[in-house]
């Protein structure tokens, strides 16, 4: 009996652990989203352009925690409600925006023009009130090749649609030293979640991406740019796991017999 329990226990996990390389192929085999890169430092040779049109280093422009946004200043989706749910928890915050942390925007549409960008920043320096928007929120451009250089390197996956890009909603939380250590994903921001992960920023520390049971139970639809309840992954995981519980209840609890 102890023998069968053990082969089936090693065939689950052999089944379990063929799952998980079949998910993470498939999890890294997709062109829009996000790939996590945490407890990775971003490079030292990516090069934008701030408000000033100067040529700068990413990396020298992170000295404290630091929220990070890839948008595009003419997107007509997805980029606006990012911002938008971004400024929303920046105003409800009680941290000190340009003190305590900071919120830098880049567009990864190299044809976009930095006096584009100030035209966004001033719409959310008139949009968010009490909090330093002007120092604390800054908003960059940059080539193609430096613009490659940042979202490979942060996992930020998107596609060009027509005169338009297809992509997902995130914000990377960096350390001053410009390690990744949290993902914020979607377009809304819990006050206290966005907290914590400043301050864990400040520390060095990689928190856990609350997210993810989100991102498993929704995935991102490309066309509608919007997150939509993935119904045959969940229901499929529900009967997954239904079966492997049954199978066990037969395999151990097994009706004792009748002595003579």
């Amino acid at each position: 009996m102890k023998l069968k329990l053990a082969f089936c226990l090693a065939f689950l996990l052999q089944s379990f652990i063929s799952l998980s390389q079949d998910a993470k192929e498939l999890y890294y085999d997709f062109e829009v989203g996000v790939i996590e890169h945490l407890d990775e430092y971003i490079p030292d040779d990516i090069m934008i352009t701030n408000e000033a049109g100067k040529l700068v280093n990413l990396k020298e422009q992170i000295d404290k925690p630091t929220a990070l946004i890839f948008v595009y200043y003419r997107c007509p989706g997805i980029c606006s409600p990012l911002m938008d749910g971004l400024a929303e928890v920046v105003e409800k915050s009680d941290l000190n925006l340009s003190e305590d942390y900071q919120v830098l925007t880049i567009s990864f549409d190299p044809s976009e023009t930095i006096d584009l960008a100030i035209k966004k920043k001033n719409n959310y320096k008139s949009l968010v009130k009490g909090k330093n928007t002007e120092e604390g929120w800054k908003f960059f451009t940059a080539d193609s090749i430096n613009i490659a250089k940042a979202t490979q390197s942060m996992g930020f996956r998107y596609k060009k649609t027509g005169n338009d890009y297809t992509h997902a909603a995130t914000v990377i939380v960096l350390s001053p030293e410009g390690k990744i250590t949290r993902y914020l994903n979607g377009t809304y921001f819990l006050p206290f979640e966005f907290k914590l992960a400043m301050i864990e920023a400040s520390k060095g520390q990689t928190g856990p991406t609350i997210n993810k049971i989100l991102q498993y139970c929704y995935s991102y639809d490309p066309v509608g740019q919007a997150y939509v309840l993935n119904i045959t992954k969940i229901t499929g995981t529900i009967i997954l796991a239904m079966g492997i519980i049954v199978f066990l209840l037969l395999v151990i609890r097994r009706p004792k017999k009748k002595k003579a």
